[in-house]
């Protein structure tokens, strides 16, 4: 799920859509983002006690590893070692993991010549099978922007929805009506009616220790938690203009070009809160249903905005007369960039103006609005259709 990330990964997994194929150089060597190894997997479930945990390199070298228990009131990082000749970290001596537990691992590698590339994943461990627990984001401690929806995980479909949902206490501070809604039985979501006010202090009292979610399946979590909202920046993309307005606390910081998805593969209408950050990412079509149509490495300044792929990124392989004149893309929004990335272009400027929870909205695509539960989307309900889907109203 969904997590404010505190690190910003330099490369990220395999993600969703991107542009026109730029050309290949077979010759190049593949940095080593791409080859460090990770066990278990990225969104991994249910990892026992005494499961291997492992981050390797084929070439070059581990630079540093860090793996940590993230969902708790103070993170907790996983002791571990890095081997001599630099490829394999491992858990130093008896380490082990927690149970019910969420867990990030970012790992840095350097090759021959020096360069730096990263990778972050998380996984989730084993809980007994008598018990339950919720994976919420964003972090504790985060700073986020206005658009921020706290939004929880369980591992077990939640029969007694209203138990669950009343153990959960949002308040703020200035304080506002906070209303929750569930998305299916394992997903509950949290927002105010309308975004929240710069400056807001946000606190989560979860309560969840002996509430029962289903027959014989009890709660173990007992924990406060917060974030903090800064400034409001609002982003609006305009697909048949090929522009996206920057507002910050409504003043409009900038108007830049774009290109959005082409008319086979457009872009979704609608609300849309940035989840994560990647200074550089893979995309791979195979992993959102378009098979070999493209996989471009080095994408670089990208922000996820959708569960289902899309993401607003830099783009260096289109020509500069694309942005602001052509949408070709397979759903995502793409920014003018250079290959590896450069604060001083459209998407960099951008990337580093930007927070998880900001808001990007997308508007005159041809496509429907996206749905409430991709990503962060309950904003595009209304605030009666919202609590409507909460057990407790």
């Amino acid at each position: 799920m969904v997590v404010a990330l505190a690190w910003t990964g330099l490369l990220a997994g395999l993600t969703g859509c991107t542009g026109q194929r730029p050309p290949v150089n077979d010759a190049k060597p593949r940095p080593p983002g791409d080859t460090i190894r990770i066990t278990p997997k990225d969104g991994a479930k249910n990892i026992g006690a005494t499961e291997r945990i492992e981050v390797s390199v084929a070439d070059g070298r581990l630079e540093r590893v860090r793996v940590v228990q993230i969902e708790d009131a103070s993170p907790t990082a996983l002791p571990g070692r890095i081997s001599k000749d630099g490829r394999v970290w491992t858990p130093a001596g008896r380490a082990r993991i927690a149970l019910a537990a969420k867990y990030s691992v970012d790992a840095v590698a350097v090759d021959g010549r020096g360069r730096r590339s990263a990778r972050h994943t998380t996984f989730t461990t084993d809980v007994p099978t008598d018990q339950f627990t919720g994976y919420f984001s964003p972090e504790n401690r985060a700073t986020v922007g206005t658009g921020m929806i706290i939004s929880f995980d369980f591992n077990r479909k939640i029969r007694n929805r209203a138990a669950v949902e009343r153990a959960i206490e949002v308040t703020s501070d200035p304080p506002v009506e906070v209303s929750g809604h569930w998305f299916g039985d394992q997903r509950l979501d949290f927002r105010p009616r309308t975004y929240w006010k710069p400056g807001t202090e946000v606190a989560i009292r979860i309560g969840l220790r002996d509430v029962q979610a289903a027959p014989g399946v009890f709660g173990i979590q007992n924990k406060h938690v917060g974030f903090r909202v800064a400034r409001s920046q609002i982003s609006r993309v305009d697909a048949r203009k090929h522009t996206m307005e920057v507002r910050r606390d409504g003043m409009l910081l900038s108007t830049l070009p774009i290109t959005a998805g082409a008319p086979k593969n457009p872009t979704y209408n609608g609300k849309m809160v940035v989840t994560e950050l990647y200074d550089v990412t893979r995309m791979n079509g195979e992993t959102v249903g378009f098979g070999g149509e493209y996989d471009i490495e080095d994408v670089p300044h990208a922000l996820r905005l959708t569960t289902s792929g899309t993401f607003l990124h830099g783009n260096y392989w289109a020509s500069e007369e694309t942005f602001g004149a052509e949408n070709v893309s397979h759903g995502c929004v793409g920014l003018r960039d250079v290959r590896g990335g450069a604060p001083d272009t459209p998407a960099g400027w951008f990337f580093y103006q930007t927070l998880i929870g900001d808001v990007v909205e997308v508007v005159n695509s041809h496509d429907r609005t996206v749905a409430p539960d991709n990503g962060l989307g309950g904003w595009n309900l209304s605030w009666q259709r919202w609590k409507e889907g909460s057990a407790v109203h």
